[in-house]
């Protein structure tokens, strides 16, 4: 019996949408279980998207040893993580202070998590520190601090677990950095600065360890959104998991912490070199930089001027 024409693209809606959400629930079993037992070290676990990282990869097994300036928000990251979980299935996670700020401990850090766990299979550095201020309001002590937080402090930590990986011949290094590590924006030099460096030595370094079996992902994604996605008070968002994706990616600016700890975990187990999260106006932008840079650099000029384009590329 042949399908009326009318009822095609209905049809393909449904199944595109089927196949769309038992893709999603495969990857999302497979992702869990693909870093069961290895040891993941997070910078800055108390973050938003620290956290959410977090709570993944301990639902999926994972070693964790979580990271950050305040014990106290470390602890209670700490006791939110084993009361919600089942002990049989997971590790309790080690929590470590770090602050990047002050680097005279990151060498004691890495030997106390050689004497707890022997190794490191994933080091996912997601620090960050950001300041947004014309140029002449910021000092060199701002600037040297900011490069400290976003530059020497992943990169010193990086060179102290590499041994550890090029001994057994096996481990993963993920970069979580801006696209300001691309994309320079006015208001943002020290930021951007600290950026494009930490992207280059992260770049550099992927070449140099291939030769050792270790990987290495760089995540540069827009601004984080702190409100929950969803949320347009005027329209409800379709319930069709193809529709709801397609909505969400036109209605929504920047990342949410959640999607982005989804994508870390999918970078980890498959190994990803880079990827960039971001809505289509920065794509655009970084496009028009590589090819016609005088006039991507006549548009972000003008504006300065009135501030609304600086904010939309961000």
């Amino acid at each position: 019996m042949a399908v009326p024409s009318v009822m095609i693209l209905p049809l393909l809606i449904v199944v595109f949408a089927g196949v769309y959400y038992v893709y999603n629930e495969v990857m999302r079993f497979m992702s869990k279980s693909m870093v069961q037992n290895k040891v993941v070290v997070i910078t800055d676990a108390v973050s938003g998207m620290g956290s959410e990282c977090a709570r993944l990869f301990h639902e999926g097994g994972a070693r964790l040893v979580l990271c950050g300036p305040s014990w106290d928000k470390l602890e209670s990251l700490h006791d939110s993580l084993c009361n919600g979980s089942d002990p049989s299935a997971t590790f309790t996670p080690k929590i470590v202070l770090l602050d990047f700020s002050d680097m005279e401990n990151i060498s004691e850090m890495i030997t106390e998590i050689e004497e707890s766990y022997g190794c490191v299979d994933v080091l996912i550095c997601n620090s960050s520190m950001k300041v947004k201020a014309p140029v002449q309001n910021l000092s060199l002590d701002m600037d040297k601090t900011i490069m400290d937080v976003n530059y020497f402090g992943p990169i010193t930590l990086a060179k102290g677990v590499l041994p550890l990986m090029i001994t057994r011949r096996a481990g993963q290094f993920v970069l979580v950095n801006s696209i300001q590590g691309k994309l320079s924006l006015p208001f943002r030099t020290s930021y951007a600065a600290s950026k494009h460096a930490v992207q280059a030595f992260f770049d550099c370094l992927r070449a140099e360890v291939e030769e050792f079996g270790i990987s290495v992902s760089t995540i540069s994604h827009t601004f984080i959104n702190a409100l929950p996605q969803n949320t347009t008070p005027s329209k409800t968002p379709p319930t069709n998991p193809l529709w709801a994706y397609i909505y969400c990616k036109l209605t929504t600016h920047g990342v949410s912490s959640n999607a982005l700890a989804q994508e870390i975990l999918r970078t980890v187990n498959w190994h990803r070199r880079e990827v960039l999260l971001s809505h289509p106006i920065p794509w655009m932008a970084l496009y028009i930089r590589s090819l016609v840079p005088s006039f991507f650099f006549a548009v972000v000029a003008a504006g300065v001027k009135d501030g609304v384009m600086a904010e939309q590329l961000q």
